[in-house]
């Protein structure tokens, strides 16, 4: 492809030298499990979140079933989570022995809201996952108004800002009960493998987190629940740690790109996200929607332009979901299922390249 899709290999480049250090280090150490590459990485990245623990963790799934665990939901608990997201969002919650309910999303925003949100409620709902999908920003303040705890799935909005319930502006993932990271290599802060991180700012809950992510115990001898084998290996946390103080500087490529793209042609042919009020999203994806978005990603393709569709089939229609049937109505998810489409955009993505997408796209539409 002349232009793809994403190009997480571009921008870590020039940083080849200090990566390859920073892997020697750990290979001349043999801390390949935890250590002290893990709990550095863990601090600078609590420090640029402004969270008060960081939990790393195997992967960003596990991340999320941890994350429910450690606020208490359990056997007989429903948690309510968007449809219109990765299955992985709404697969973490069965192995807590909760209930996935699923809700509607905005069609401007892709995320949830207070209002999709209330109406999947019941007397058993104990958390809701809030999705902040594509790198946008839900409204998490107003959802924790309806009086249930919001555990944020941060996997596609690393460096995103969003709005406490006091009005203040702080990092995503930062704006809940907890809070939940991917380092898929595709994601704003991607490593060369698996890996995840919980966020949050009780102790508590940061303990049981640590608790459930080795085995259930403190010490070897001793298992206090049944938990997990979900930790991050140093060699990624020694290349995270590198790429942490790029991410703003990436994060802002990303922005300008899609500012770019909003000032383009685009506006008068497709549908465009809507930021979250008070937001700055992070986007990891350009989404837009059109009634005919396969037959626009064909033509793309024919022109060397990876453009693709994530979630065609909602988690709700999914074999697997099939247990656990929707209870409302999800126009929404509906809509943005059956017309978006992902354009390209990277933090290595150029001007040039944005102009290119842009015209091709108003040209075929």
């Amino acid at each position: 492809m002349s232009i793809p899709a994403f190009d997480p290999r571009t921008p870590v480049i020039p940083l080849r030298g200090e990566i390859d250090e920073a892997v020697a280090r750990v290979l001349d150490s043999g801390a390949f499990v935890l250590g002290p590459e893990v709990a550095a990485f863990e601090a600078a990245f609590a420090e640029q979140l402004g969270a008060k623990h960081v939990v790393s963790v195997a992967n960003g799934t596990e991340a999320i079933t941890i994350a429910l665990r450690a606020i208490g939901v359990g056997p007989g608990d429903e948690v309510i989570v968007p449809s219109f997201t990765f299955f992985a969002s709404a697969e973490a919650i069965p192995p807590t022995g909760a209930t996935p309910v699923f809700c509607d999303v905005d069609p401007g925003t892709r995320c949830v809201t207070a209002e999709t949100v209330r109406a999947a409620m019941t007397p058993r709902t104990k958390a809701v996952v809030v999705v902040h999908l594509f790198g946008n920003v839900a409204p998490v303040a107003e959802i924790e108004a309806l009086g249930v705890p919001v555990v944020e799935d941060t996997a596609q909005a690393t460096g995103a800002l969003g709005v406490r319930a006091d009005g203040s502006v702080a990092s995503a993932g930062t704006l809940g009960k907890a809070g939940t990271f991917s380092f898929y290599p595709s994601k704003n802060l991607g490593g060369f493998g698996d890996g995840g991180a919980i966020t949050t700012d009780d102790d508590a809950v940061a303990e049981q987190a640590r608790l459930l992510r080795l085995h259930g115990s403190r010490a070897k001898d001793t298992y206090l629940e049944v938990g997990y084998n979900s930790r991050l290996d140093g060699i990624q946390a020694a290349i995270l740690g590198v790429l942490l103080p790029h991410l703003p500087a990436w994060v802002e490529h990303r922005r300008a790109a899609v500012d770019r793209y909003r000032a383009s042609a685009l506006a008068e042919v497709v549908g465009l996200p809507v930021d979250g009020p008070g937001t700055s999203p992070a986007w990891n994806l350009m989404v837009v929607t059109h009634p005919e978005a396969d037959r626009l990603a064909a033509g793309l393709q024919e022109r060397g332009i990876e453009a693709r569709a994530y979630y065609r089939e909602p988690i709700h229609l999914q074999p697997a979901m099939k247990p656990w049937p929707t209870t409302v109505d999800l126009p929404g998810t509906t809509h943005l299922a059956a017309q978006h489409l992902a354009l390209p955009l990277s933090a290595a993505i150029t001007d040039a390249q944005v102009d290119e997408v842009a015209a091709a796209v108003a040209e075929l539409a």
